[in-house]
């Protein structure tokens, strides 16, 4: 559907009010609360002792045509290079 950019816009009296736009999304119900229990990869730190878990990394070295930026320090591919001086290589959006 095409969009007539040149047709007159609302006024304000045609906005709704904030107080109408609220009335208009329901209110949460007690039992709609999320509950994280059954999933294991659950992230929530409260007050657990994480000192005897273990995490999985798989680190792979810098490819051929990447490079990591001196200012960001964000591996991006070289299509990315802003500039290179003695220091290293920049991005195109640390340079800009």
């Amino acid at each position: 559907m095409a969009t007539d950019y040149d047709s007159p816009r609302k006024g304000e009296e045609d906005h709704e009010s904030l107080q109408a736009l609220q009335e208009r999304v329901p209110e949460p119900r007690p039992g709609d609360i999320l509950d994280d229990a059954d999933n294991p990869d659950s992230l929530e730190m409260s007050g657990q002792d994480l000192a005897s878990m273990e995490l999985d990394v798989i680190v792979v070295p810098p490819q051929a045509d990447e490079f990591t930026c001196m200012s960001c320090f964000l591996v991006k591919h070289r299509s990315q290079i802003a500039k290179e001086t003695k220091a290293g290589a920049f991005c195109s959006e640390c340079e800009s």
